[in-house]
């Protein structure tokens, strides 16, 4: 089975270089990235990379997600699945999978439901669509876990940003909490109270949290934003999320000294 991956970033990466190890031909593409991992043909381009290509994942980020599709289409098999594995909202995955509806190629909103270097390619999928069923038996096959949520996309987009509102908040609340109890000389302490509350795991979700959070602010507040746009979609009251956008928003900012 061939596969294209497009964007070699940090999930990009990890995905290309995790299914050749499984055995699938991969190329890639990512115009700001010469190299591509290990058992992984380099293209010139999406349009390149996709050709022939049983199986397309995308992974360019939320703001280059319409032209990669658009660069991927008039390449691709009539057979192919392009699967959207970048963070966007609802409404933005509905337009893309109607783009890629005119031109006849099935499109799988695909929502990543962990941070990937974790768990790599183990990591949990959502998916919605039109071929979500035939993706997730693709999936299956490989041992990658994942579920359909739903038979239109937007719909696994909508459940990552409704997981992001309290995983990002909790992220917010755990920064908050370790930066106050720093200036009274209870950092210590109050890591070992937060990490108590959240289960075996808790020491290392509270330093993923420490460690995590300042270096990909910048990128999490765009995610932040688009679920504040769903929430209001929804009608739902949001100051939660908008406190969650401030803290990061603060993390995100050049510090001045």
């Amino acid at each position: 089975m061939r596969v294209a991956v497009l964007g070699l970033g940090e999930a990009g990466s990890i995905y290309a270089a995790d299914l050749a190890r499984l055995g699938l031909s991969v190329t890639a593409a990512d115009p700001l990235v010469s190299a591509a991992p290990a058992g992984v043909r380099s293209a010139r381009d999406a349009g390149a990379a996709v050709r022939g290509a049983a199986l397309v994942l995308s992974l360019v980020g939320g703001s280059a997600a319409d032209s990669a599709l658009a660069e991927a289409l008039p390449a691709m098999e009539r057979t192919a699945i392009f699967a959207d594995m970048n963070t966007a909202g609802p409404a933005d995955k509905r337009r893309l999978a109607k783009c890629a509806d005119e031109q006849g190629i099935a499109f799988v909103d695909v929502a990543i439901l962990a941070p990937v270097p974790r768990s790599r390619v183990q990591t949990p999928l959502a998916l919605s669509g039109s071929a979500a069923r035939e993706l997730h038996a693709i999936l299956a096959g490989l041992g990658i876990p994942a579920a359909v949520v739903g038979d239109e996309a937007g719909v696994a987009a909508g459940l990552k940003l409704l997981r992001s509102v309290f995983m990002k908040g909790l992220a917010a609340t755990v920064l908050e909490s370790v930066a106050a109890a720093r200036a009274v000389g209870a950092e210590d302490w109050i890591v070992e109270q937060i990490a108590s509350e959240l289960g075996p795991a808790g020491h290392s979700v509270v330093s993923r949290i420490l460690e995590g959070t300042p270096v990909h602010a910048k990128r999490r507040e765009a995610e932040m934003d688009d679920a504040r746009s769903f929430l209001e979609t929804l009608g739902v009251p949001h100051p939660m999320t908008d406190g969650t956008i401030q803290w990061l928003h603060s993390l995100s900012r050049p510090d001045p000294g």
